[in-house]
């Protein structure tokens, strides 16, 4: 066997080892675009599972921050067409203001206000965070970031839907970490 045919089949071993090494048998699989559905609706969406933001977020529209009860809450609309039976979904939602972020970009800088939600990903619950913005321009109306992708599993950035959402009501749910302050 000649060097190149060598070292190509070292390198090809020592890639399937270190695979092995941080796959377990237990570890789920995502796909960089998955079916999820926000709960407790079960309204099916695609989502973009995105390990370049770190923060999720969900298509919203006439968002707006109000008090309640001494606490500051948001109210917004959302719009999403359920993948199952192409029903539009567009109720207008009141959830408390879990955080501001603050987004710099290309466009300048922008304030989103953040809340939790819950989202089925595989056959478990998520209690994510998740900024709220119109997306109507975007591809996906649900972006997973960092923190949410963190809980999942393992992220393929070559495979699409691995795993099809199938929460039940005695599902596992994964509640938010208030302590998770990733960077």
């Amino acid at each position: 066997m000649g060097f190149v045919a060598k070292t190509l089949l070292s390198s090809v071993l020592v890639s399937a080892l270190a695979a092995s090494a941080v796959a377990s048998d237990d570890d789920k699989v995502f796909g960089w675009v998955e079916n999820a559905t926000i709960e407790p609706w079960g309204i099916m969406v695609k989502a973009k599972l995105d390990s370049g933001a770190l923060t999720s977020s969900l298509d919203a529209r006439d968002i707006e921050v109000f008090e309640k009860e001494g606490e500051e809450w948001v109210r917004f609309r959302l719009k999403l067409t359920d993948q199952q039976n192409d029903e539009v979904f567009s109720d207008r939602l009141e959830r408390p203001l879990y955080r501001e972020l603050a987004v710099r970009g290309a466009g300048g800088r922008d304030e989103r206000p953040v809340v939790l939600m819950n989202v089925c990903m595989g056959d478990t619950v998520y209690e994510e965070q998740f900024s709220l913005r119109d997306r109507e321009e975007m591809h996906y109306p649900l972006l997973l970031g960092r923190r949410t992708i963190s809980h999942l599993g393992l992220l393929d950035v070559r495979e699409t839907f691995q795993q099809e959402p199938s929460c039940s009501d005695d599902a596992e749910v994964v509640p938010h970490d208030p302590e998770d302050q990733q960077a």
